[in-house]
């Protein structure tokens, strides 16, 4: 049994070495190539200081905050539920910059890393389609996947949706292949459609170049 956990978080800022911390972590689980929808993980947490000017990003405030855990209060059931799993996350070494940030401040030396494999669907988008857009909203709208409810950023939305374009991408998704190949050939002309190896799953972490990363916190400021 395959099982991918597809994760994401919000953050008050795009640097933990500046004292940003995780205000919001949501997963959706893959099972099979199949989305289970009825063994997600959603947490909101308290990040002990303001979340400034990322609520422009996520609309979480302060005062939405006030009374959540902390990290060292659901590090155990988020781990648990994660453990052994392969992570699907778009710009990984965002979001695994700040968990194990959040770990190494709970005093605990592990990694994400060492426990799940990672799959970056941001590197995966790029190997498959270089030379154009791989934010999330350029992605659901090559494979037609509806995202009208993304009004603001928000980690258990986003994984949901990040969940159906991966399926898409990996060739899970056989009507919207179609939608497009049937698009393209009105035009008279055809697109290779690209699938990815099964064995996807085994890949190790890829993580994402500088100039990558760079245009990952471009998009988050400039949204």
């Amino acid at each position: 049994m395959e099982r991918l956990i597809v994760l994401d978080t919000e953050t008050t800022g795009i640097e933990p070495s500046e004292g940003h911390r995780i205000i919001e972590i949501g997963c959706t689980e893959i099972i099979d190539r199949e989305i289970t929808e009825n063994n997600e993980y959603h947490q909101y947490i308290q990040p002990e200081r303001n979340v400034g000017d990322s609520v422009r990003i996520h609309g979480i405030t302060d005062k939405f905050l006030t009374g959540k855990p902390k990290f060292e209060e659901i590090v155990s059931e988020f781990m648990e539920y994660i453990r052994g799993a392969t992570l699907v996350i778009h710009n990984a070494p965002f979001d695994l910059g700040f968990l194990n940030h959040e770990l190494k401040l709970f005093g605990s030396e592990e990694r994400i890393e060492d426990t799940c494999t990672i799959i970056d669907s941001l590197v995966l988008s790029k190997q498959q389609r270089p030379g154009t857009l791989h934010n999330l909203d350029s992605l659901c709208r090559r494979f037609e996947i509806d995202s009208s409810a993304r009004t603001v950023h928000g980690a258990l939305l986003d994984a949901q949706i990040l969940a159906q374009v991966y399926l898409a991408m990996t060739g899970g998704q056989s009507t919207l292949f179609s939608t497009e190949q049937s698009s393209d050939d009105q035009n008279g002309t055809k697109h290779k459609i690209i699938r990815v190896k099964s064995d996807l799953a085994k890949i190790k972490v890829v993580y994402a170049n500088a100039e990558e990363i760079e245009a990952h916190n471009t998009y988050f400021t400039s949204t």
